[in-house]
């Protein structure tokens, strides 16, 4: 029997639909009085276009367009191309893809023990204009755009995330993070990470030892500058004769590349970055966009 393409078509557009309904769920929850909108079209209506464009993978300009959308969902008025634009930079809007990503990204709670830093890179062309973007190590060598730097727990709740060109310093990014995030337990890394800085930051906190093997092997000396207790102790946990425990914890690093996996994995995720977007504040959008659509994926 022959199935035409139309089948499968429609089996595609059921599993958007089904995640657009997710998200239109979440919208409503999200929406209230502070987002009241004196314009034409309420700031819960922007979000909605929004997400449509991004469910399909396609530009902001595509969504404005009627022919676009099902039949059952054309009575509502589309804002135009320009509406949009200016609309998604507002401080309203901002504020509540940010209410929605709290609500179903980040973790409600910091019982997790157990947590795990690393980062993504998000290559874009050599040959893109974007002047936000940076040329930093990707996989298998060098590459331009940017990456993701992710704080992910054992249970696979995210306690924060940021976006930087590539060229940024992991141990940077990781620093940023470290003073905002409120996690305790062990924090585990690979050894680009391998800081003093880092583990004075962990240590101030009191509560949280950062565990990362050194950056250039053990059996190496230390230098004259003093270390962070942090870093002594992991060094312990990982360099002694039976380091069976720091072993088990370099182990859970898997949790995080399943993340990654988990994100980019699937049709709608975050595949790639697309041609329509660039600059920094565009692909911030995408991605925290792409990971909402990923926590509501069933």
């Amino acid at each position: 029997m022959i199935v035409s393409l139309e089948h499968y078509f429609k089996g595609d557009q059921g599993m958007e639909r089904q995640l657009y309904r997710s998200i239109v769920q979440v919208i409503k929850r999200v929406n209230n009085r502070t987002y009241n909108s004196q314009g034409t079209y309420s700031v819960a209506r922007i979000v909605e276009v929004w997400f449509w464009a991004v469910v399909h993978d396609r530009p902001i300009s595509w969504a404005c367009q009627k022919s676009n959308w099902p039949a059952h969902l054309r009575r509502k008025p589309l804002p135009s191309d320009a509406t949009m634009s200016r609309r998604m930079r507002s401080a309203l809007v901002r504020s509540f893809l940010l209410q929605m990503e709290r609500r179903v990204v980040r973790c409600k709670s910091n019982n997790n023990l157990l947590w795990m830093i690393d980062g993504k890179p998000l290559a874009i062309s050599g040959c893109s204009k974007d002047r936000q973007a940076g040329y930093g190590r990707a996989a298998n060598g060098k590459a331009k755009g940017y990456k993701i730097h992710v704080i992910l727990g054992k249970n696979g709740s995210l306690a924060d995330w940021r976006l930087a060109p590539m060229n940024k310093d992991e141990r940077v990014m990781a620093h940023r993070m470290l003073t905002k995030t409120k996690i305790q337990g062990y924090l585990v890394a690979d050894g680009n990470y391998d800081s003093n800085k880092l583990y004075t930051a962990c240590d101030h906190r009191g509560n949280l030892q950062f565990v990362a093997p050194r950056r250039y092997g053990p059996g190496r000396g230390l230098g004259n500058r003093p270390q962070a207790s942090g870093r002594l102790r992991s060094m312990e946990l990982l360099e002694n004769p039976t380091p069976r425990f720091g072993q088990w914890l370099l182990d859970q690093r898997d949790a995080i590349e399943r993340y990654f996996g988990r994100l980019t994995s699937w049709g709608g995720g975050l595949t790639h970055l697309p041609p329509w977007c660039r600059t920094h504040r565009r692909v911030h959008r995408w991605v925290q966009a792409k990971m909402i659509l990923t926590s509501l994926k069933p």
